[in-house]
């Protein structure tokens, strides 16, 4: 069984077709998994860990605190295949990679 992201970011090349229904995770730059509480061990556990043997540059998990969204954002690893933490976003997603993308997360609110 093979995972299935909520959100899947690919190379322009592969994103080009159309008609594909899988990515192979050298075309893959970054997955976002949004947590939901039918989902929370696979998007904390299950998923990050399969995305990182599989070499998936960048990681993003979406929860929800007090009913506001926070993005925790994480980088793999080369050297371990794991992923690292890189920050955790509660008002406003700005960073540089793997693209440059700046969200107020309160404006998704409104």
């Amino acid at each position: 069984m093979r995972p299935c992201p909520d959100v899947l970011v690919v190379t322009a090349e592969a994103a080009a077709d159309d008609e594909r229904t899988f990515y192979v995770p050298s075309e893959v730059r970054l997955v976002v998994e949004v947590v939901s509480p039918d989902s929370v061990d696979r998007d904390r556990k299950t998923k990050p860990q399969r995305y990182g043997e599989a070499g998936i540059p960048h990681f993003w998990r979406v929860e929800e605190d007090d009913g506001r969204p926070v993005v925790y954002v994480y980088e793999i690893d080369p050297a371990t295949g794991s992923y690292g933490l890189t920050g955790i976003h509660h008002e406003r997603l700005a960073v540089s990679v793997p693209f440059p993308i700046d969200i107020d997360l309160d404006a998704l609110l409104k």
